[in-house]
């Protein structure tokens, strides 16, 4: 039976069944259990996800304020946040601009899980640093598919160390970090993958769908827009003048293509 998590009402019914959970242990992300952070001010709501991600394999730290996350984070340091954006005081927007400007913090995947639907919302959590989006009510295997796809692509590291050395521009694929001019540049995991993505095929345009496919594939939420609004924030941390980029040239009404400054 499927069950909605975002219905408080409908969640009483359900605390006590079984919930969903991955058979296949060969999909685990890992032999270890990696730390989800779940921020949801709804308590049934948050014990009925915990539930479902202890299920799948993974560790759960729950919070039903934004008070006291940050410091837990930066002693525990979780593999994932899951944040509801509606909650008093500091709500999940903020709560996202706090992470990404903590240094430990800043690559850490951030998956937002609210009621509200519209665009301009999915638009504001992309330019903030988040990596996902689910809207409420979302089922337990949403849930679990959606937090394995943002940490399958954290993980899809090569064995094997690779830089990439374009004019003062400087990608190592290993260890997934940007250098300007020798100074480091933080990045969130897609902004990382798109960058790398873009800097691998050098020279070549690519179509804002083709940049979908390789660096969100089954990722709903992510719009030919959304590519533009990750197209500015890398803009804003690689290029000497983001008004006039030396390294991410737009093809109007195309795409994009990376160029290596002469």
């Amino acid at each position: 039976m499927a069950v909605d998590l975002g219905s408080a009402a409908s969640l009483r019914m359900h605390l006590p069944a079984q919930s969903y959970a991955e058979t296949a242990s060969t999909d685990r992300i890992a032999a270890l259990r990696p730390l989800i952070f779940v921020v949801e001010d709804e308590e049934d709501i948050a014990r009925l996800i915990s539930h479902n991600l202890r299920a799948a394999g993974f560790e759960v730290q729950s919070f039903v304020s934004s008070g006291s996350v940050l410091g837990e984070a930066a002693r525990e340091l979780p593999a994932l946040f899951l944040l509801d954006i509606m909650m008093p005081g500091t709500d999940g927007f903020e709560l996202c601009r706090h992470i990404r400007q903590t240094p430990a913090l800043s690559a850490t995947p951030i998956i937002f899980l609210t009621a509200k639907t519209g665009e301009a919302d999915r638009i504001k959590g992309l330019e903030l640093g988040g990596d996902d989006y689910i809207t409420k009510p979302f089922s337990p295997r949403e849930l679990v598919a959606r937090v394995r796809s943002v940490l399958r692509g954290l993980a899809q590291t090569p064995a094997i160390a690779e830089v990439l050395r374009l004019g003062d521009l400087e990608i190592n694929v290993s260890s997934m970090t940007v250098q300007v001019e020798g100074r480091n540049v933080l990045t969130t995991v897609r902004e990382f993958r798109l960058l790398e993505y873009l800097a691998t095929h050098r020279g070549r345009v690519l179509t804002r769908d083709q940049l979908l496919d390789a660096v969100w594939k089954e990722t709903p939420f992510v719009t030919p827009r959304s590519i533009d609004v990750y197209i500015r924030r890398l803009r804003e941390k690689i290029e000497p003048d983001p008004r006039h980029p030396r390294y991410l040239k737009t093809l109007r009404g195309i795409g994009y293509r990376f160029e290596v400054p002469k």
